[in-house]
């Protein structure tokens, strides 16, 4: 199972890498644990200069946008060991 956390206050570019995320997941059919963290010590602890950050399994991929739900579709590819690719079930 993959974690992907959503570091950020809650601001609406935050929301919208949430709602992003979450679709990816859905459309890949991953079993994967959607965080959020909020608090700043939390979220300054992954060495992020600007919110909204995506994290996947602990490493930190992107910070300061929004991805296109393909970057994210690639990423947890990569974390799943698949390379990109969307397995078919």
């Amino acid at each position: 199972m993959l974690t992907i956390k959503i570091l950020g206050s809650g601001c609406a570019n935050c929301k919208r890498l949430e709602q992003v995320a979450r679709k990816v997941v859905e459309e890949m059919n991953v079993q994967a644990d959607v965080v959020k963290v909020t608090e700043y010590p939390d979220i300054m602890a992954y060495g992020i200069t600007s919110t909204p950050g995506l994290v996947i399994n602990e490493k930190v991929v992107s910070f300061g946008r929004i991805p296109s739900p393909v970057e994210i579709t690639g990423w947890l590819g990569e974390a799943q060991g698949t390379g990109g690719m969307i397995p078919l079930n």
